[in-house]
């Protein structure tokens, strides 16, 4: 993990990607690090918080390294990239052993693995996390304010929850507030 953070790869990062501002990794691990997702599991389309709350920076890119030795097409917990309208999947990334998948993260950059895992007992979706920040960029990539996780529905798929039936007849401060609390909003 520590050459991922090293100056020699945010370099190379950098150019692989284009961001002129320098680019900072996180060495709190936010929100990052290993991640596990087991049978059944599986993480709602949405586009990432984008400010680090502690380091007060801008989340550019997220790079995830895959650590599943023996997984197939039946697993499902492919990573899906959408269109910022919702309309379609332009990238699906099956979690193979050793794969690496990096990509810029944004105010609009609509991603998740909203099909449950279905593999067997015992095994488990495996990934490691790194997230790297900049101070400041785009106004092209920012939408009007600071935000925790912005989950979206995908066309026909996704039901709404419970909490959201509710927040239907609830006074939108408290579902505000509610949301809030649980440090999630729902577009």
């Amino acid at each position: 993990m520590h050459y991922l953070n090293s100056e020699p790869f945010l370099l190379w990062l950098q150019k692989l990607t284009g961001i002129e501002e320098t680019l900072i990794p996180d060495p709190y691990f936010f929100g990052g690090g290993f991640h596990e997702i087991k049978p059944g599991g599986y993480l709602k389309v949405h586009a990432d918080f984008n400010r680090h709350d502690k380091l007060g920076l801008d989340r550019r890119i997220n790079m995830l390294v895959y650590l599943n030795e023996e997984w197939n097409d039946e697993y499902h917990g492919d990573l899906q990239l959408w269109t910022q309208d919702m309309k379609e999947c332009v990238k699906s990334v099956m979690p193979k052993f050793n794969r690496i998948v990096i990509f810029n993260t944004d105010d609009f950059s609509y991603h998740g693995l909203p099909d449950a895992v279905a593999c067997p007992e015992g095994m488990s979706r495996k990934s490691l996390a790194l997230y790297y920040y900049s101070n400041g960029r785009p106004a092209s990539e920012i939408s009007d304010q600071d935000h925790t996780t912005l989950f979206k529905r995908r066309p026909g798929k996704d039901k709404r929850t419970a909490g959201e039936i509710l927040s239907l007849f609830v006074p939108p401060i408290v579902s505000k507030v509610m949301y809030r609390l649980r440090g999630r909003q729902y577009e």
